[in-house]
């Protein structure tokens, strides 16, 4: 664990109410990813019909949220929601940009 803060996860949802059990899964699943990275976690929600929910990661507040997934409207366990969020935070820990990522590299592979 961390002993600061690197940032949020937050969850991208449509006022339009998407499926209830998509929403659980991808809320869970990037609310436990964000606990276990000492990350803060945000549910943002926005005016729109029912869309697909997406999560993105905001290293600074100011900065601009990066894309980590998005359920396509599709139902998926908790798990594989949790094992794209990391790989894809992985990835950006290899962009100079994302420091904070660098520094919770290893943990992100104990996680995987």
């Amino acid at each position: 664990m961390f002993k600061g803060n690197y940032g949020k996860l937050m969850v991208y949802a449509s006022t339009g109410m998407p499926s209830r059990k998509r929403l659980e899964s991808v809320r869970t699943a990037t609310k436990e990813t964000a606990k276990r990275l000492n990350l803060d976690f945000e549910m943002v929600r926005f005016d729109r019909a029912s869309s697909p929910i997406y999560v993105y990661y905001e290293e600074n507040d100011g900065d601009e949220p990066i894309p980590l997934y998005c359920d396509e409207g599709k139902m998926s366990g908790l798990e594989e929601i949790s094992g794209k969020l990391r790989n894809m935070m992985f990835v950006l820990s290899f962009h100079p940009n994302h420091t904070a990522l660098k520094e919770m590299r290893s943990e992100l592979l104990k996680l995987s």
